[in-house]
This record gives C-alpha cells, sequence and structure tokens, in this order.
C-alpha cells in the first residue's frame, strides 16, 4: 500500500491486488452468485463452480469479486496513523477492462481526511459582557405571569371585543371564495393580542360586539404549515358568541400558599424563590452564550479547509435528530417542517448553517486540545460513566455496550479545552 497525501483534506492510498487476492475474491463472489442463478439439472445454491464458469463465464463474477478485495484494502487505510478518514472512499486508476484472472493489477482510493488546524489566538479572547442580574421588575414580571394562568374567565360586563379580552367563536376562511381545509371551527377560544393566530386576525376582531358577524382579511405568512396558503390572501367569515375577561387573583400572602410551594408561605419569600431560579436560569444561559462566543471567535481565527464529506455527514446526523423528534409525534420529516413553521429550503439552509458550525467546533476545540496536550485521568473517565449512567438511569456496565474509555476520554478532553478557553477570555 502506497500513502500519498492530497492537499490538506484529502489523502490517495494505491494498492496492489495479487492473483491470490483477486482469487478470493472470486470465491466470495461465487459464493453470492451461486444462490442466485437457475442451472438445469442442479438445485438452486448447489451447481458446481466449473459448470457455473462454463455456462456464464467467470467475467460476471468481477464486479462482486472486485468490490470485495476493495473493502477489504480500505480497511488497511485506516492502519495508516498520519491521517482520519471521513466519509466513502474513490475508486481511481482503475481499469476495469484490463483485468485478468492469475495477473496482478493496481487501484487507488482517494478519501476525504481530517483536515489539520492551524489555531490562532485562542486564550485571552475578548468576548461581549454577559448579564446576569435578575431585577425586581423580571420577578414581579414573572409572578404576574403565574398569577394570570391561574386566573378565572368571568364572562365580560360590556359587550365590545378588546385586547386581553377571551373571545368565543365561529370562523371560517375562504380563499378566493372557497372554503379551504382547516380553516373552521365552532365555539373557538382565543384570547386576542396573544398572537396565536394568523398576523391580523386577532387586530380585525378589535372592537366587536357579541352578535356581531364580521370578514376579517387576513395574508398568510410566506412560511405558513400550509405550502398552498402560504403568502395567499384569505377572508375570515367570524362570528363572536361571548367576550370573557380573566379576573387574576390578588397577589398575597393568601394567594401564595394556594400554589402549594414547600416552605413558601409569603409573597416575600415567593419572590425569593423565583429570584433565585431565574438567576439560575440566565446564568445557564449565559454560560452557553459565552462558550458560543468564545468558540466563534477562535474559529475565525483559525484556518481549516473541511472536506465536504464532514459536512454532509453532520447534516445527516442533524436530520437524523430531528427525524426522531418528528417520530415523538407520529410524524414524518416534511410534515414536522411544515408544521414547525419552516419551508424546505429553510430547514435545508438551518442544516447547513448547524452542520458547518458544529464542525468547525469539533476541529478547533480538538486542535487546542492537542495544542495544549490536554489528557483525561482515569478518575475523570470515572466520574463521565457516572455521569452517564445517572443520566440515562443504566448501570456503567450497560452504559459501557454503548460507549468505550477512548469515547468518554475524548470527550473529557473536549470539556477541558472548552473550559480553558472559557476561563482565560475576557468579557468587555
Amino acid at each position: 500500500m502506497k500513502f500519498e497525501k492530497l492537499g490538506t483534506n484529502r489523502a490517495k492510498f494505491t494498492f496492489e491486488v495479487t492473483p491470490a487476492e483477486f482469487e478470493h475474491g472470486l470465491d466470495h463472489a461465487f459464493e453470492h452468485a451461486k444462490e442466485t442463478v437457475e442451472v438445469k439439472g442442479f438445485r438452486k445454491g448447489h451447481v458446481p463452480r466449473n459448470i457455473f464458469e462454463q455456462k456464464f463465464g467467470v467475467e460476471v463474477l468481477y464486479e462482486d469479486a472486485l468490490n470485495h478485495v476493495i473493502g477489504h484494502k480500505y480497511e488497511e487505510a485506516f492502519s495508516v496513523e498520519e491521517v482520519e478518514i471521513v466519509g466513502q472512499p474513490q475508486v481511481t486508476e482503475l481499469d476495469f477492462a484490463s483485468i485478468k484472472r492469475g495477473e496482478p493489477f493496481t487501484f487507488a482510493l482517494e478519501v476525504a481526511v481530517k483536515p489539520e488546524v492551524e489555531l490562532g489566538q485562542y486564550k485571552g479572547l475578548e468576548i461581549p459582557k454577559v448579564d446576569t442580574e435578575v431585577t425586581e421588575e423580571e420577578v414581579n414580571n414573572y409572578i404576574k405571569t403565574l398569577a394570570s394562568n391561574e386566573a378565572a374567565l368571568e364572562v365580560k360586563e360590556g359587550d365590545t371585543l378588546e385586547n386581553g379580552d377571551t373571545a368565543i367563536f365561529d370562523f371560517e376562511g375562504f380563499h378566493e371564495g372557497v372554503a379551504f381545509e382547516g380553516g373552521k371551527a365552532e365555539n373557538f377560544t382565543l384570547e386576542i393580542g396573544s398572537g396565536q393566530f394568523i398576523p391580523g386576525f386577532e387586530e380585525g376582531m378589535l372592537g366587536m360586539k357579541v352578535g356581531e358577524k364580521r370578514e376579517v382579511n387576513v395574508v398568510f405568512p410566506e412560511a405558513y404549515h400550509a405550502p398552498e396558503l402560504a403568502g395567499k390572501d384569505a377572508v375570515f367569515n367570524v362570528t363572536l358568541h361571548e367576550i370573557k375577561v380573566k379576573i387574576t387573583p390578588e397577589l398575597n400572602d393568601e394567594w401564595v400558599r394556594t400554589l402549594n410551594k414547600d416552605n413558601i408561605e409569603t409573597l416575600e419569600a415567593l419572590k425569593e424563590d423565583v429570584k433565585k431560579d431565574l438567576t439560575a436560569n440566565k446564568e445557564a444561559r449565559a454560560k452557553n452564550e459565552i462558550i458560543d462566543s468564545v468558540l466563534d471567535k477562535a474559529i475565525a481565527n483559525a484556518k481549516v479547509d473541511i472536506p465536504q464529506e464532514m459536512i454532509d455527514q453532520e447534516i445527516a446526523s442533524f436530520k437524523q435528530n430531528v427525524e426522531a423528534q418528528a417520530a415523538q409525534y407520529q410524524l414524518d420529516l416534511a410534515t414536522f417542517i411544515t408544521l414547525s413553521g419552516l419551508t424546505q429550503e429553510i430547514f435545508d439552509a438551518q442544516a447547513l448553517e448547524q452542520a458547518t458550525k458544529r464542525v468547525n467546533q469539533s476541529l478547533v476545540v480538538e486542535a487546542v486540545a492537542k495544542a495544549e496536550k490536554l489528557v483525561a485521568t482515569e478518575e475523570e473517565i470515572a466520574e463521565r460513566y457516572e455521569l452517564l449512567s445517572q443520566q440515562y438511569n443504566m448501570p456503567i456496565d450497560e452504559i459501557k455496550k454503548y460507549v468505550n474509555d477512548d469515547l468518554v476520554s475524548k470527550d473529557v478532553v473536549f470539556q477541558h479545552a472548552v473550559d480553558l478557553m472559557v476561563d482565560s477570555a475576557v468579557q468587555k
């Protein structure tokens, strides 16, 4: 085997196939072929090799034999420590027509390889300051929302629909005079101003009186989940039956006790608890924002030529994850994308963006770990197994059926590299 690097992200492996190796491939091909052919006088799968070759010729086995040989040679390529192969190989320098039984021949495999990263600055990076302070206004707004969720609905004394009111109404939608699927409902309940409906619909109902019928004109969003309506004009015939208003409980100690929160009996205690939770949430979001900012800058400072195969693999992984989410709702990917308010084009663009970002992050962080000679100790590996065991509620022995020490070690080292960059960053 001859190994040759082709630029920064590709390599070529040249192999010589001996007559014995090709003969082994022919044996494999025959064992497969004899199960599929019918020869008079022999049961399927029992035709002798010489009879098979007399009837069909040995050449019919060449393609399958060659694929078998190439597969074994490809496995040899993974033993080369200088590179890490990614993606599927491309067979080159092979003259199929010149292959003859009993004679050696050569071919080459060109593959994408994990590229080398030329790191720029990755320590002491300046990033925007992330605020984690929770204001009194944020605490009060959260508690007001909590109280609003506990509110009861009562029939409104007045008969005019206003923002914040809850309307009970019938509607039917038409596009170019024709009713469309999913555009009709009776006694539908909607809080006006909540933004749950098509833009313009709730605004078009403002000022309606109980018993009134009105035509509401709207334009469906370009990214509407029903492609046949996306960007189209529509008219809804609306009949208002009833108006209700929320009766929000008074914010006092008595109301707090109805929440049945452990050891929280007063409004002040609730405020302290809410502030603690909001602070924890802000700090968690801030940590992720800081990591993203640091990695974005480290990536911008680095030079790396990513092979398309790595991006394609990550896109496939991204889509598999989304398909798994869709399956939880018994939906296929296309339907899930539509119901998420996206077009296929927007989804594909997002997948490409996410995949490119993830591959860049992975390569740069791995390069930092290598440059800093970071390693995982046995204790850290054991701790990570324990964490995985808790996360998935599985014994460690079961966890080890799915991951090994090498994968866990890489994960620990990856985190060390991220921590190193984040800890040295300067927020300004």
